[in-house]
């Protein structure tokens, strides 16, 4: 009797949860029914970091389900949100057989410290969702301007372009004015986006790549030079020290021995003049080709055409062979010869006064002499008559 009367109480007491369930909207399910998935359960993010979790919930019962929504376990300073649609919930109900794609926003702040952090999202108590958020370094609230590419080395004629990470760690949009300090007769110009820039506004947690570009001047010296570049905002300095090497400088100049730039030529007649080709830089220039610009029906060719190498304080000499137009009338001309490497180039600008030939003017006094001949005769013979 005593078994028979605990059997009903057990039954009895049974029939009053399922109705306290079924009256505050439960049902009761079997909670491998009941899924909550998403792909994300780890991943790796930078401090200041959003990140959104697409979420399933699942009724694979045959029962409607009516859980609460709940994340647990997240550390007090990060904040989050749970949407569906455009509404924020705590609660859902799915029909059986459906499911509810639920997002949450999970806002990491910015001053964390590097490592594992684990929560979980649960429907009521017949689902949990464990999830890891992995920070990859540690958080704060500093501004750093970086560069994998500090160094550099070229001639004094080159242009040094860096690619430097100016990163905003803080959590508030920034405005970064940018300045150097090159030595004297150096240009520095900042772009951002390929613009020529003197500030730059960053997001908070953000970064932008900006180009500097360094320009020495075309005589600078060989050496190890130091520019210091900042950016500067409100809130903080950072500066980027960057390093420009100078192998040498490039400099050429054609001239003549005695740095007469003139002469004289017959019209038609040929003649050699003797150039200088000077390095007067500190690096060695290759490939040097000479040219001119002479008058129409002139030619002027060089002997050697082309300097293969010429080293830094050493000079080449070159024959210019000219020749003026037969045609050429008695008059000064001028001549640009031009020598020219791929670094820099020089040009000499000659005086060329050309004469007629003297042959032609023993011709012109012959036929005068005759003519003068020829009329004293005639006033010989025929003048007394």
């Amino acid at each position: 009797m005593s078994l028979l009367i605990r059997k009903k109480r057990s039954l009895l007491l049974t029939g009053m949860l399922l109705s306290l369930l079924i009256l505050n909207g439960y049902t009761a399910v079997v909670s491998d029914s009941v899924l909550l998935y998403t792909a994300y359960r780890k991943i790796s993010v930078m401090p200041g970091t959003s990140i959104d979790y697409p979420i399933d919930l699942i009724n694979n019962s045959k029962e409607v389900i009516n859980v609460d929504m709940s994340l647990s376990g997240l550390p007090a300073s990060w904040t989050y949100s749970m949407k569906v649609g455009a509404y924020d919930i705590r609660q859902l109900s799915v029909l059986p057989g459906e499911k509810k794609s639920i997002s949450l926003k999970v806002d990491v702040p910015m001053k964390v410290n590097k490592g594992n952090y684990r929560f979980q999202l649960s429907a009521g108590e017949i689902a949990t969702l464990p999830m890891v958020v992995n920070i990859s370094e540690q958080g704060n609230y500093t501004t750093e301007f970086t560069t994998d590419q500090a160094n550099m080395e070229g001639n004094a004629t080159s242009t040094f372009t860096y690619t430097a990470s100016l990163r905003n760690r803080t959590p508030e949009k920034m405005q970064y004015a940018f300045m150097a300090d090159p030595p004297a007769g150096w240009s520095v110009i900042f772009r951002h986006s390929y613009k020529q820039v003197t500030s730059a506004e960053i997001n908070a947690n953000s970064k932008a790549d900006i180009q500097i570009e360094i320009d020495p001047p075309d005589m600078a010296e060989a050496g190890k030079y130091r520019v210091p570049v900042r950016a500067v905002s409100s809130a903080s300095t950072e500066q980027l020290v960057l390093e420009v090497v100078i192998t040498g400088t490039f400099g050429i100049e054609l001239t003549t021995p005695s740095g007469l730039l003139s002469t004289s030529l017959i019209a038609g007649k040929k003649k050699n003049v003797e150039m200088v080709v000077k390095n007067t830089g500190s690096s060695e220039l290759k490939n040097i080709e000479l040219s001119a610009a002479h008058p129409v029906n002139w030619t002027v060719t060089f002997d050697p055409k082309k300097i293969d190498k010429l080293e830094a304080g050493k000079n080449a000499t070159v024959i210019a062979t000219i020749e003026a137009s037969k045609k050429a009338i008695a008059g000064d001309y001028v001549t640009t010869m031009e020598a020219r490497a791929p670094e820099v180039n020089s040009k000499a600008v000659f005086r060329i006064t050309v004469k007629t030939s003297m042959i032609w003017g023993w011709v012109g006094i012959l036929i005068i002499a005759l003519a003068l001949g020829s009329v004293y005769y005639l006033f010989r013979k025929y003048g007394r008559r």
